[in-house]
This record gives C-alpha cells, sequence and structure tokens, in this order.
C-alpha cells in the first residue's frame, strides 16, 4: 500500500501550516470527534482507564476522548515533538494536562515500551501512514487488555469545498483535483477489517460519520487546503485547473463567494480483543456461533 505523507493529515509533515489545517480540520468537519467516542462509549462495558492515541497530531483526539472518558488517561503517541508540543499546550489550556501525557515514539521504529494494557487504542487517519500497518496492529493488540478495544477511523474522501459545477468555464475542477491526487497515493488506504481480523482482535462493529460544516473557520480552511492543492498538482492536471485555482485563490470576494461549505466523511472500523481463554478451555477449538459481530452502523 502507498504511503503518501504531503496528504492533510500526514503526522510527519509539521510545518506550522499542517498544525493549522489540521485544527481547522477539526474545527469543521469533526463532528466524529464527539460521535465515535460516544458509540464506543455505549459498547464498553466499563469506563476505560487508559487510552492510546496514536499518530494524536495537534491532540484534536486526545481531547475528544479525554472529555468523553472523563476517568481516562490518555497516551497521545506521535513521532514529531511539535506536535506533541502542540497537544500538551492544548491539555494545559483545557485543565487536562494531568490526564493526557506524550508519548515520542515513530511507530515505523516500534510500538513504546511504556504503552501496556490499553483499554481503548485509537488509530485516526494515522495507520496508512506506517511502513507497516499490519506489525502496528499486531503491536496494538498486544497492547491491549484482554477485552480492550481498538478503533481505526479513516477519512473516506478528501474535503470537498467547491461547488460541482465550479468553475463555469470548465466544470469539475475539484473532482479533477481528486482523481489527481489519488493516481499520487494521497489518502491511500483500504478497508482495514481484513488486516484487523489478522491481527488477531473481533470486529465489533462500523460506523460512518458525515459532515457538512459553514462558518468562519470554513473559508479558514477552504484557503489553506486549496493553497495545497494548487502547490501539488502542476504536471498532474491541466494546466487550466491550476489556473483556475490561482485565480480563485487570488479572488477573496470569489473564495468567499464559492466556498461557503466543507464536506467529509470519516469511517471507523470497532474491534475487539478476545478475552483470554482460561488454561481449561486454552485447547478448545471456539464453537462458530460464539463469535458475533454486531450490524454496521451509518450516520
Amino acid at each position: 500500500m502507498p504511503h503518501d505523507h504531503s496528504v492533510i493529515n500526514s503526522h510527519h509533515a509539521h510545518s506550522e501550516g499542517l498544525v493549522e489545517m489540521l485544527e481547522l480540520d477539526a474545527a469543521t468537519t469533526g463532528a466524529y470527534l464527539d460521535e465515535i467516542p460516544a458509540w464506543i462509549a455505549d459498547r464498553v462495558e466499563c469506563a476505560p482507564e487508559l487510552i492510546v492515541d496514536l499518530g494524536a497530531g495537534t491532540g484534536a483526539g486526545s481531547i475528544a476522548l479525554a472529555r468523553r472518558f472523563a476517568t481516562a488517561s490518555i497516551r497521545a503517541v506521535d513521532a514529531s515533538t511539535a506536535m506533541l508540543d502542540h497537544v500538551a499546550q492544548r491539555a494545559e489550556e483545557r485543565g487536562l494536562a494531568s490526564r493526557i501525557r506524550t508519548v515520542l515514539c515513530d511507530l515505523d521504529d516500534g510500538w513504546p515500551d511504556a504503552v501496556t494494557g490499553a483499554d481503548l487504542v485509537w488509530a485516526s487517519s494515522s495507520l496508512h501512514e506506517v511502513a507497516d500497518p499490519d506489525r502496528v496492529l499486531r503491536d496494538a493488540r498486544d497492547a491491549l487488555r484482554p477485552g480492550g478495544l481498538l478503533a481505526v477511523i479513516e477519512m473516506d474522501v478528501l474535503p470537498s469545498f467547491l461547488p460541482h459545477d465550479y468553475p463555469a468555464s470548465a466544470p469539475g475542477l475539484e473532482q479533477r483535483a481528486h482523481d489527481a491526487l489519488a493516481r499520487l497515493g494521497w489518502n491511500a488506504h483500504g478497508d482495514w477489517a481484513h488486516n484487523i481480523e489478522n491481527a488477531g482482535l473481533e470486529l465489533i462493529g462500523r460506523k460512518t460519520v458525515t459532515a457538512e460544516s459553514r462558518g468562519p473557520a470554513t473559508l479558514a480552511y477552504a484557503r489553506a487546503w486549496l493553497t495545497r492543492l494548487a502547490a501539488a498538482l502542476p504536471g498532474h492536471v491541466d494546466a487550466r485547473d491550476i489556473d483556475a485555482l490561482e485565480t480563485l485563490l487570488s479572488d477573496d470576494a470569489e473564495l468567499r463567494r464559492v466556498a461557503t461549505t466543507v464536506r467529509g466523511s470519516r469511517t471507523a472500523v470497532l474491534a475487539r480483543r478476545p478475552e483470554d481463554p482460561s488454561p481449561q478451555t486454552r485447547s478448545a477449538p471456539r464453537a462458530a456461533h460464539d463469535v458475533t459481530h454486531e450490524g454496521e452502523d451509518h450516520d
């Protein structure tokens, strides 16, 4: 599977521009940060005590999880000291510093030794960033206590700002841009369900959250995102599309008129580490009816 590190949710590029974009993404399409933790809370028998946020980025997930699970300790894991500094600052500002601890670790080098016995591992837009996701999934399974949960969340599509008929002279600019970015490997990932099962975890549910947002942050997000596109697309789309993007970005009034809404969706796959069998039953095969999967949820 290709891994493109220039995509919006890359946690290996650490410019201030990326920090701003991740913050704007959470502010505008971050409905999943409330809905998915609430969905998980309905599926746990007792409140989690230890939660691991893999590829924590700017800490939006860590903050949301700390708020949903008010007694949990959070370990925010990232390969970037700059990102972790941002997480620590956000936690301090929100009175959560005592519950959110940062862990510097590049998952391509291995799992952090100190992160074990977790009740929930949360991997949002991070699993497709690692070189060997199957190994990371096995490590995550081993780091979970028996019965602990893994939530893998991925962006289904890149964020969308422009009307389908924009511009009038050549409708479909944004779709052509997204098609080109897909060819470049941006946001490249498959359905992790098979990989998760192969890692020894039991699938228990799936949830899709869609978001459509308007407001002051939408315009700022549109400018940041479309600027990133304009820099990445030369040589991969027709020159007229580059010109159209640059013209739009140079005209504040037109951008404000056109980019009124951001649309996006994310899907979470939830799995459980099986309870360890007792010594008396360790060698006994499981009956087929012992394995159950919850139905899918689509919001």
